[in-house]
């Protein structure tokens, strides 16, 4: 007995979602991507994350495709600034700190597409002599 298609209970499903892929796939060649299925180049997303030390803060970036001197990153002692660019992706990022830290004090690394910073926490307050 042969299988008649047309009655396929699936057939409509799998044709909507054939449908929905040639859309999404004809959007990407509309804006240029050379890759469908790549990332949009301009606005890579970061993962990042902050951890809190006794006496330091140490942020972790996870920054793949970059090479170590196009990275330029910038502290007010608040607010971290990262800016990187590499051939296929472009990071900008602004992370406010949870605590305020000794800018000057900042040592970072880079290795394996994961950038490490890691800051002294400045004193929040000053003992202040009374005479």
């Amino acid at each position: 007995m042969r299988r008649d298609d047309r009655d396929d209970p699936f057939d409509e499903f799998f044709r909507e979602i054939e449908r929905m892929m040639n859309d999404v796939m004809d959007d990407a060649r509309t804006r240029g991507g050379a890759d469908p299925g790549a990332s949009d180049p301009s606005g890579a997303d970061v993962h990042l994350d902050v951890y809190e030390e006794d006496d330091s803060l140490r942020v972790v970036a996870d920054i793949p495709g970059v090479d170590k001197r196009d990275i330029d990153l910038r502290c007010d002692g608040e607010v971290l600034t990262l800016d990187a660019a590499g051939d296929a992706r472009e990071y900008h990022e602004r992370v406010r700190l949870p605590a305020r830290v000794d800018e000057h004090s900042a040592a970072a690394s880079y290795n394996n597409g994961i950038l490490e910073v890691t800051f002294d926490r400045a004193d929040d307050s000053a003992n202040i002599d009374l005479s």
